[in-house]
Formats: C-alpha cells, structure tokens, sequence
C-alpha cells in the first residue's frame, strides 16, 4: 500500500486534488488531472481496478446510444424477469427498497426524457473512442486498444427486419454496420452454432485488451508521474472555505479539490455533503473461460439472448444479467448458470464440463435515466462528481474524465454538460 506523498489536514499545499474511488473513470480522472498540472492522490478501499472495471465485457460499446428505460423495455421487462435464463432479475427480497428508484425508470420512459437521454448518450459515446486514443497516447499504452469489430446475432429468421431496423437506426447516427448472413457470417465466425440466422457487424468497434490489465497500466503511469494511492476506504467528505477534507478510516486528509468516482459507492460519499441522487448498484455477472482452443475474432452480442461474449487476453469472457440487487446480497449461482446456458447455445464447443470457469460478480451504478453525473457541487465548487456511467463505465472512462477535470479547470470542451447534473432529479 503506497501512501506517501498526499496532502494531510496539517501539510496542505497548492494544487492537489483527490480522486476518490479507483476503478477506470477515477484512474482515467487522476491521470487527467496530473496532465494539468495538479499534485494527485487516488484513495480506494480496494486495490486499482478491482470493481466493476474487473469484470466488464472488455468491449466500447459506443452504439449503445438509448437509455435503458424506454417504453419498449418496460413492455418487455416483465416477462424477460418471470424467464428463467433470463438477462432481467429483481430478488423479491430488495423489492421493497428498489421501488423508489423503479418509479422513477419508469417515468425516465417518458419521450421527452427519453429523447434528452439518447442525445446526451449519442455525444459522450461519440467521443469516447478519441478520448481513450489521447489517454493511451499519452502513457505510451496505444496497443491496448483494438479495433476488432463487433457482431450483434440473431437466432431467429424471423427477426431479420428487426437488424434491418436497427442497420437503418445506426445508419441514421452515423454507425457503420453490415448485415451479414450465411457464408459471410461463418466466415466472420466459425465457431459460431450454425442455426444462427443473421447478424450486424460493426467493423469499427472497438475493444481493449483486458480490462484489469488495462487498469494496472494506468495506475503505473500514474505512480510514475509521481501520484500517490492510498489504499483505504473514505467514510466522508466535509468541504471547506479553502478545500475539502476527506475523512479516511485511518487520517484525515486535505485537498484543494475532491472528485468523486466512486461509481455504485458514491451515494453515501455524497449523502456527507447535502446531497441525494437516485444510484443504484445494479449487479453484473461474468464468466472467465479458458477455451484457448475455442477461438473467437470479435465481441459477440446476442440481440435475444441479451448478453456478451469477448475474446480477452485472459480468456473467453461472458457477461450478461442486469439484477438490481444493491451492494449487501450475495451472487445468486442460477445467474452463473443462465451465463453457461446462452454462451453455450451460440458457442457450442463451450458445452464441456472439463473447461476451467472462474466466476465473478459486480456492481454497476445505474442512475434512472441512464446518464452519468458529470458535474461540480452546487454550492462547492471545490467538490466534483464523475459516477453513474450504468453498462458504459469502460466506454465512457476517458471522456468523462477530461469532462470532470475540464470543469475543476474551466478548460470547457464543446460537449454540453447539462444533462449530466448531480442536482438533475
């Protein structure tokens, strides 16, 4: 655990900021921030990278540009939670504290905050790719991200005019796809099961790596440019005329500023300084394969299924289920089961009990309309917020973090900042 270097309540000097919460966004934000120029101390509980940045798909998915409340959804949402595999789940047992927050996703259904939704979505996606190009630029890390295309399946024939629809949609966005079917799609994918039907493919997606490994790169850099972490979890914030203490379980701690990414955290850190947003942690599921035999060329997302797969440098990775379950329950095992299910219905060489499978569970902050906080204190202007970023946490780390460190410093780019307020609800 490495703690030297940070700014106590009694060695305060110029210039130095703390950025709570070490996942992408916040070591995307601490390196930021170091770039203009400011001493930075990263604090976490965890080590670097070890939240939900552990477990995502490894995949940008910038076309992934509507909310998740829409009204298509919420007409669907009931019998995706009664099926058995599937990617929908509300343990019974949170029902009761979750309903605050389900009525509020429902009324984010609502077109006019659906359409203010998708727009905001459609510009932080746009310029998330560019953003991640700067970042590994810098650090000298550009090998870490791949354009390795993408594939949307579909199992049924019938459900071809729905990839039309959606080809003309993205089209619409500027989203280059190819609907692809028979030969050309084997050929994308051999491995594929070969009752699938069709496909689109994004040929300009991208992915990275390995997420974790992703995570230590950029914490390396940081330490490298002489920025501290410290490994302990933060109880609360107090801003002051001249900074914002943040109370440790250890030490107190002063900085002249304070951004907070903590993602599915942030609500308590937040409730210290007077104010309440409507997080929630909902729960991701992965599998981890390792099927070097089984080969796959591009990220796989099943438009029925509703879950991924990804070729990482660590093996096969399966993500899918969204289960709003809080931060307390344990991972329920049908989750892992339903995961094995689809992968091995798409993937059938998967269907092998001798495979070794690591398992893993997450939490990612989900905000009702799908937006994240980008934003300062209403009232301390010293106090700053990037959190919320739902299933683009990965996508979205880079941009968000020229976003936030771009309003501590006043050097503003274009992208338009309202709809990401913290007092917004």
């Amino acid at each position: 655990m490495q703690q030297s270097g940070f700014s106590t309540a009694t060695d305060y000097s110029s210039k130095t900021v703390v950025v709570v919460g070490a996942g992408v966004v916040g070591l995307c934000t601490a390196l930021e921030a170091q770039r203009k120029g400011y001493q930075v101390t990263l604090i976490d509980r965890d080590e670097a990278g070890m939240g939900a940045s552990f477990g995502n798909a490894g995949y940008l998915a910038t076309e992934l540009i509507d909310p998740l409340s829409t009204p298509k959804t919420l007409l669907s949402s009931f019998a995706m939670w009664l099926n058995s595999h599937g990617p929908l789940s509300l343990p019974l047992g949170y029902l009761h504290r979750i309903l605050p927050w389900l009525v509020r996703f429902i009324c984010a259904a609502a077109p006019k905050t659906t359409k203010k939704s998708r727009l905001a979505l459609e510009q932080l996606n746009r310029a998330s790719v560019p953003a991640w190009r700067r970042c590994l630029e810098d650090i000298g890390a550009q090998e870490q991200l791949v354009q390795s295309g993408y594939l949307l399946v579909w199992e049924s024939a019938d459900k071809l005019e729905d990839a039309k629809q959606h080809a003309a949609y993205m089209q619409e966005n500027g989203i280059k796809t190819e609907l692809v079917q028979g030969e050309r799609l084997a050929q994308l994918e051999p491995e594929l099961a070969e009752n699938l039907s069709h496909a689109l493919f994004f040929p300009e997606a991208c992915r990275v790596k390995e997420p974790y490994e992703l995570c230590k790169i950029l914490l390396s850099a940081f330490l490298a440019r002489k920025g501290a972490f410290l490994q302990q979890g933060v109880t609360f914030l107090q801003p002051e005329d001249k900074g914002v203490l943040v109370q440790t379980e250890a030490s107190s701690l002063k900085f002249d500023h304070a951004i907070i990414c903590a993602g599915a955290w942030s609500k308590q850190l937040l409730k210290s300084v007077g104010l309440d947003v409507p997080l929630e942690a909902e729960r991701g599921y992965h599998l981890s394969i390792d099927a070097e035999h089984i080969k796959l060329n591009h990220p796989i997302g099943s438009a029925e299924r509703r879950f991924v797969m990804s070729p990482l440098d660590s093996g096969l990775r399966v993500v899918g289920i969204t289960e709003l379950g809080g931060l307390k329950l344990t991972p329920f095992k049908q989750r892992f089961d339903s995961l094995q299910h689809h992968s091995g219905k798409l993937l059938p060489r998967l269907n092998n009990s001798t495979l070794e499978v690591s398992k893993w569970m997450g939490h990612r902050p989900t905000l009702p309309d799908s937006l994240p906080v980008i934003d300062r204190h209403p009232e301390h202007s010293q106090l700053l917020f990037a959190f919320g970023n739902q299933h683009l946490g990965l996508t979205q780390a880079a941009i968000s973090a020229e976003l936030v460190v771009g309003l501590m410093t006043g050097d503003l780019p274009t992208i338009n900042y309202e709809p990401f307020r913290v007092d917004r609800f």
